[in-house]
């Protein structure tokens, strides 16, 4: 029975798939498999070939090309599993708001009133209850690919090969880890995790993780004086010297910024979780810099070891692949004009699996699924956003010959 778009990504979000941040195994929570098990059932039901579930939690599958295509290089379409752990993603309870009027949507009982884009006035929207995330970032890229597919097949409408890709871990920056480009099959790729359907991203953040472990001395507070450093009051000390205009409510487009993720501790040890973002290379050092030499400010009035700085880097800017490859931006962009819809090129204020791969050999820009407020309760989606999401994947597929 042909599904729409709109069951399937019905479907798709009834799984709880958060990553876990702080989790040491791959995927890094055992509910990720749970939907690529489903995943990979469906895409074997929707005609594909070659499906491979791997123990990392990773879906892949092919569709040969058609007769007279097959010489075309693979073309990769990727979405990833997971969702955010900034919100709860357990037993979400979508609400499905037809031909919405313009005025503010409450959010089942949780007093939450959500005001959409009054350009979406008119069109079906899919919010949550308020109390958990809705999972459109990125199961509505998912929905858009298999839809896409699903229709190409139906249809026999000529291709090339096409190699599916759905991660796990995205949301923790561990999507491409252990991403086996070599036998993906593809020589270019989409990923579909953008927010609206006519955005394009071809550029992103650099991006780096920074865990500052504090260490105090704890004595009775009756008898504290000249002795007690409360490892708590270090922290905050150190996030006090940060610039306070650099974080990620203070800035917008290409400015960068440091974003306090998480705290924890008490007076003899504490701990500050941090992400770095900068589009530009060369202040993207500078603010691991500044990390490392407000941890040093912290060590010279506290003492060495007061302040330990662990600095990790997630990804780079995808911009510095993705100028050798103007064609896949081209061809983006009238795929999303066949549908009626102005592109929209945007830099990326995060990351994506794709700004990874394309450093793995594997070119990959990123469009969008149709979604807005992605990470919280307020995260909606326009159906018909999603129905054109999935329309320009499938054009992407048709138009591909043209371009290779």
């Amino acid at each position: 029975m042909k599904k729409t778009v709109l069951e399937r990504f019905l479907k798709y979000v009834s799984f709880d798939t958060r990553s876990d941040e702080t989790s040491q195994t791959h995927p890094s929570t055992a509910k990720q498999l749970v939907l690529a098990a489903f995943l990979a059932e469906e895409l074997k039901e929707t005609g594909l070939e070659n499906i491979r579930l791997t123990d990392k939690g990773y879906v892949y599958a092919e569709l040969p090309g058609t007769p007279g295509m097959e010489h075309l290089p693979g073309l990769g379409l990727i979405a990833h599993m997971d969702t955010s752990d900034a919100a709860s993603g357990t037993d979400v309870k979508p609400q499905i708001i037809e031909n919405w009027d313009g005025s503010p949507i409450p959010l089942g009982s949780s007093g939450i009133l959500l005001s959409p884009l009054p350009s979406l006035k008119g069109h079906t929207l899919v919010t949550t209850d308020g109390t958990t995330l809705l999972g459109a970032d990125d199961k509505a890229g998912i929905a858009a690919i298999i839809a896409a597919v699903d229709k190409i097949i139906r249809e026999k409408t000529p291709h090339g090969k096409l190699c599916i890709a759905f991660t796990p871990d995205e949301e923790i920056g561990a999507g491409a880890d252990f991403f086996d480009v070599e036998n993906f099959g593809a020589r270019y790729a989409y990923t579909v995790d953008a927010g609206a359907e006519n955005l394009i991203e071809c550029e992103n953040f650099n991006a780096a993780s920074a865990v500052i472990t504090f260490k105090g001395l704890s004595v009775h507070p009756g008898y504290a004086r000249g002795v007690m450093i409360n490892a708590q009051k270090l922290a905050m000390e150190f996030d006090a010297l940060l610039p306070e205009n650099e974080t990620p409510s203070a800035t917008e487009g290409r400015e960068g910024f440091y974003h306090l993720t998480g705290s924890s501790g008490n007076v003899s040890s504490a701990e500050l979780h941090y992400i770095i973002r900068d589009h530009d290379a060369c202040i993207f050092e500078q603010r691991k810099e500044k990390i490392l030499e407000t941890a040093r400010k912290i060590n010279d009035k506290y003492g060495q070891g007061s302040a330990t700085v662990v600095l990790r880097d997630q990804y780079k800017n995808m911009f510095e692949i993705m100028e050798k490859y103007p064609f896949l931006l081209t061809l983006a962009e009238e795929a999303i004009r066949s549908t009626g819809l102005l592109p929209c090129r945007e830099p990326i204020r995060g990351g994506t699996d794709g700004a990874r791969l394309c450093f793995m050999g594997l070119p990959c820009p990123n469009i969008g699924y149709g979604g807005y407020n992605a990470h919280g309760e307020r995260e909606y989606l326009d159906v018909q956003g999603l129905e054109r999401s999935a329309a320009i994947v499938e054009n992407i597929i048709r138009n591909f010959s043209k371009f290779c």
